[in-house]
């Protein structure tokens, strides 16, 4: 029966031959256990297959009677049509509600024509577009990846993408920072790109995380904090116009991978010159490190070294010397 379980079912048809049963007789009648019979007289009485005795001729008050079957089953059979009919209605107003919800978070995340931006919330849709996007890309790719080395994990899983472009003739040219040199993992996937046609080349510090294809997308973190939050997906010509001017400006002044270091006049190195600007406008260790791709510890030793060559007791000391000989 619909609307009542089997428990129930069996109460029902126990009652329809002994409606005087109690709850320790149906109990062991059927060998269910005594809240379960409660359960199901409940199911009963609210299908209304089970009525109050009260006014019933020849029944005790207080106990319950069952409804004939030809008279309570056809009741129940259009109750649970009713209900069906409700649910659908329900269903229906839930799928609408989704539906209007859909349309007004498209329309918050992207211009007039829905394409020019759209936010990719999370780093596995992030991916899955960045997918999508390889596959029409057909003539160029320049990316930014700051933060320092990356896991070789993370570089293995880069591979496939890569390769595929590659593969397809598609330029690219990558700058990641010079922390990387140094870095065994970084340093062999760089030679990779290079085997197979792409560039690569490295500079001090970066403005964000960005990829630009075909110089028609792009995409930019949403936070460049934290990139794990996801990206926007930008296409506006304005915007994609001044992100590749970034890149060349960038592209311009970055030294290829493999190059030696190079060093001013003062003997500064570009790593060490970027270090003493950014501890100059007052950022930390931490955040001057985070810039550079580098650890706390790492900006401690070269700052240290920068001090003894400055001949310094102190940091203070050591800004006024550097300024003095046209460090800063």
């Amino acid at each position: 029966m619909q609307g009542i379980d089997s428990a129930a079912e069996a109460v029902y048809r126990l009652l329809l031959t002994d409606h005087q049963l109690d709850v320790a007789q149906i109990s062991a009648r059927l060998r269910l256990d005594p809240t379960e019979v409660m359960v199901a007289l409940a199911q009963l009485t609210d299908a209304r297959l089970l009525r109050p005795s009260d006014g019933v001729p020849g029944e005790a008050p207080g106990g319950l009677h069952p409804v004939d079957p030809r008279v309570g089953l056809p009741a129940l059979l259009q109750h649970n049509e009713a209900m069906r009919q409700r649910s659908q209605q329900e269903f229906e107003e839930s799928q609408a509600a989704i539906s209007r919800l859909l349309a007004e978070y498209r329309d918050e995340s992207a211009t007039e024509d829905n394409t020019q931006i759209e936010r990719l919330v999370g780093m596995a849709t992030v991916q899955t577009r960045l997918e999508e996007l390889t596959r029409s890309t057909a003539g160029e790719c320049l990316a930014f990846s700051p933060g320092g080395t990356q896991s070789a994990s993370s570089l293995e899983a880069s591979r496939p993408l890569n390769s595929e472009l590659l593969g397809r003739g598609v330029s690219m040219r990558s700058v990641y920072l010079d922390s990387v040199r140094k870095d065994r993992a970084t340093t062999r996937h760089a030679e990779w790109l290079t085997e197979l046609g792409g560039e690569v080349r490295t500079v001090p510090a970066l403005p964000l995380r960005m990829i630009i294809l075909d110089r028609r997308v792009a995409l930019v973190p949403i936070d460049p904090n934290d990139t794990r939050k996801g990206a926007v997906q930008l296409s506006t010509k304005g915007v994609i116009t001044a992100l590749v001017s970034l890149f060349e400006q960038v592209w311009e002044n970055a030294i290829p991978f493999g190059a030696p270091k190079e060093r001013d006049e003062q003997g500064l190195t570009r790593q060490e010159q970027e270090l003493l600007r950014l501890l100059g406008q007052g950022c930390t260790d931490e955040a001057a490190g985070k810039q550079l791709g580098l650890s706390v510890r790492t900006v401690r030793r070269i700052m240290a070294d920068l001090m003894e060559r400055l001949g310094a007791r102190s940091r203070f000391e050591a800004g006024l010397h550097a300024g003095r000989r046209g460090w800063l």
